[in-house]
C-alpha cells in the first residue's frame, strides 16, 4: 500500500517543494523515515500516531516507511506531520487519491490532532502556487501563505476537519487577503522624530543618514538620548514598497519572528553587545538567519558599540558590503540577504563623561585610546558619519513644542532618493550614495574648483586619510541632494567635513 503527499520544506529563504512518500507493508509493526530527516522531522512519528489514534483512526500492525524526497537535502521543522498522517491515510485507502493529489499540505500535529503553525508560510506558499491547487495549512498561518496572491489557500484548525475537507464532507473557502489595504493599515510606526527634544545636529546627520543610506556612528555621554534617535530613524526612510515588505516578512517568517500576516515596516533590530557572530550574522547546524538579515531593509542598532567582542564586529564587514550573507555547511550553502543602516553608539570614553558639561571624566588619555582601539580601522572605515550627541541640557526638556515630525523629514529624505535613482538609472543594483565607489564618485561627484580646493585644506590640515575624503564627498554629495543642487557646493563640503570627529587627530583633548 502506497500513497504520495505534496508538502515543503526552507532553505534559506526560498521554499523547497518536497513529496512525501508513504509505504505500508506486512512485518513487524515499525515507523521509519528516511530522506536526511533533522529531529524535530525524526520526532514526526510519535506526534503523526498519537494524533492519529486520538482523531479516531485506528492503524493496522503494518511496517510504515517514509520517505522525504528529494532524498539528498536535508529536511527540518515540524511541518511533515500533517503531509505523513494524510499519507497513512491515504495509503489505507481512507482518503481518495484525487483530492489528494490536487493539493499541499504543511502542518504541526499536536497529540490530540490539532494544527500547529508553521516556520516560513511564506517562501512554502510560494514555491507551491504554481504546482497543486491548493495548499492546506494550519489556520493561524494561513493568512500569511495567502499573501501570494496567486496561491489558494486552506487553513483549518484539526486534523479531523482536513480529512473532512478531503472526504468532500465539509466544505471550506480559501483565506482570502487584501494585501494592499493590508501593507497601507500596517504601514505605522508608534515613534516619531517630533518626541525628541533638541539633538538639532543629530537629527540632521540621521536625516542625512536617511537620504543617502550611510552608516552612522554616535558618540555620546550615557543618557543624551542615542538610543531614542536610533530607533526613529526608520521613521525617516523611504516607505517600503511592497516588493519589500514581502522580502522581509519572508526572513521574519523563516526565523519565526512574525507577528502579523505582513511586515509593512522597516525593521529595527537591536541585539545585545553579548551576542555571539552566530546570532549575528546567522548559522547553526540548521542555518537560521541572524540579526544582520533581520534588519534587512531596515536598521541594526549596534548600542555600546566597543563592548561587543571584535570577532563578532569583524564578521559585520562583508555584509555591510556586499549586501548579503552566505553560509557554507557541509550539505548546503545558503545566502541571507541583508541590505541594512548601520546605526552604532558608544561612550566618548571607558566611564562615559568625557564630554559631559557636568560630570567630571576620570579616564587617562591612554585609557581613551584603548577604548576606541577595540574598534577596527576596516569597520570604521564603513561608517559614513561619525556624530557627536551632547549630553541635552535641562532648558531643552522643558520645551513644549514639539520638533518636526517623521513625515515632514521623510518627504525630503524620498525627494533626496528619487535624485539619486534618477542619477543612477544606468546602473542597476546602485540605489543610493553611500554604495558609489571609485568609479561613480568620479563620475557623478562635481563639485568647482573653488570648493575643491576649500576641501584639499580642511583634509590637510585636520588629518583625514584617503578613505575620509571619499567619504566626505560622499555626504557632501547626499546633502546636496537634500537642498537639491546637482553641483556640490562648499557648504555642502563644509557640513560633510563636521561629520568625521573621529578622524580627527585627537579630538578628545581639543
Amino acid at each position: 500500500m502506497y500513497a504520495r503527499v505534496t508538502s515543503a520544506t526552507v532553505q534559506g529563504v526560498e521554499g523547497i517543494p518536497v513529496t512525501v512518500e508513504v509505504d505500508l507493508a506486512q512485518g513487524l509493526p515499525h515507523f521509519t523515515i528516511v530522506g536526511l530527516p533533522e529531529g524535530a522531522v525524526k520526532e514526526s512519528k510519535e506526534r503523526v500516531l498519537a494524533a492519529l489514534k486520538n482523531t479516531g483512526f485506528s492503524l493496522p500492525m503494518k511496517r510504515i516507511t517514509v520517505n522525504l524526497a528529494p532524498a539528498d537535502m536535508r529536511k527540518e521543522g515540524s511541518g511533515f506531520d500533517l503531509p505523513i498522517a494524510l499519507g497513512i491515510l491515504a495509503a489505507l485507502k481512507m482518503l481518495p487519491e484525487e483530492a489528494l493529489s490536487r493539493h499541499a499540505f504543511v502542518g504541526e500535529l499536536a497529540l490530540e490532532g490539532s494544527l500547529r503553525p508553521v516556520r516560513g508560510m511564506l517562501p512554502i506558499a510560494l514555491s507551491l502556487a504554481d504546482r497543486v491547487e491548493g495548499l492546506v495549512a494550519p489556520a493561524s498561518v494561513a493568512p500569511e501563505g495567502a499573501l501570494v496572491q496567486q496561491a489558494t489557500v486552506y487553513g483549518f484548525d484539526h486534523l479531523e476537519a482536513v480529512v473532512a475537507f478531503l472526504r468532500g464532507e465539509r466544505e471550506a473557502e480559501p483565506v482570502r487577503v487584501d494585501l494592499e489595504k493590508l501593507f497601507v493599515e500596517a504601514a505605522t510606526y508608534d515613534v516619531d522624530f517630533a518626541e525628541v527634544k533638541g539633538q538639532l545636529h543629530a537629527k540632521r546627520a540621521l536625516e542625512i543618514a536617511a537620504a543617502g543610506g550611510h552608516n552612522v556612528l554616535m558618540v555620546g555621554p550615557p543618557g543624551s538620548g542615542k538610543t531614542m534617535l536610533a530607533r526613529r530613524l526608520p521613521t525617516i526612510l523611504p516607505p517600503l514598497t511592497l516588493e519589500e515588505a514581502l522580502e522581509v516578512t519572508k526572513i521574519h517568517s523563516v526565523a519565526g519572528l512574525l507577528r502579523g500576516p505582513l511586515v509593512a515596516v522597516r525593521p529595527f533590530r537591536a541585539p545585545h553587545h553579548t551576542i555571539s557572530s552566530v546570532g549575528l550574522i546567522g548559522g547553526g547546524s540548521v542555518p537560521r538567519p541572524g540579526e544582520v538579515s533581520l534588519a534587512h531593509h531596515g536598521v541594526l542598532f549596534l548600542d555600546e558599540l566597543p563592548e561587543f567582542s571584535r570577532n563578532v564586529l569583524e564578521v559585520l564587514r562583508q555584509p555591510m558590503e556586499d549586501g548579503f550573507v552566505t553560509i557554507t555547511r557541509a550539505r548546503m550553502t545558503v545566502q541571507y540577504p541583508a541590505r541594512f543602516t548601520l546605526v552604532a553608539a558608544m561612550n566618548p570614553c571607558p566611564c562615559g563623561y568625557l564630554t559631559d558639561p557636568i560630570k567630571e571624566c576620570t579616564c587617562t588619555p591612554g585609557q581613551i585610546h584603548r577604548y576606541h582601539a577595540r574598534i577596527s580601522g576596516p569597520l570604521m572605515d564603513r561608517i559614513d558619519l561619525h556624530i557627536e550627541v551632547p549630553a541635552l541640557p535641562v532648558e531643552e526638556l522643558r520645551r513644549k513644542e514639539d520638533g518636526e515630525s517623521s513625515a515632514v523629514i521623510r518627504e525630503r529624505v524620498v525627494e533626496a532618493r528619487m535624485r539619486q535613482l534618477a542619477r543612477f538609472r544606468n546602473r542597476p543594483g546602485l540605489y543610493a550614495n553611500a554604495q558609489m565607489g571609485t568609479r561613480e564618485i568620479k563620475q557623478y561627484v562635481r563639485m568647482s574648483a573653488e570648493t575643491e580646493h576649500f576641501l584639499f585644506q580642511a583634509v590637510g590640515r585636520l588629518g583625514f586619510s584617503a578613505r575620509a575624503y571619499s567619504r566626505i564627498l560622499k555626504v557632501a554629495r547626499t546633502i546636496a541632494d537634500l537642498a537639491g543642487s546637482d553641483r556640490i557646493e562648499t557648504p555642502h563640503v563644509a557640513e560633510a567635513i563636521q561629520y568625521r570627529m573621529l578622524d580627527r587627530q585627537d579630538w578628545f583633548l581639543a
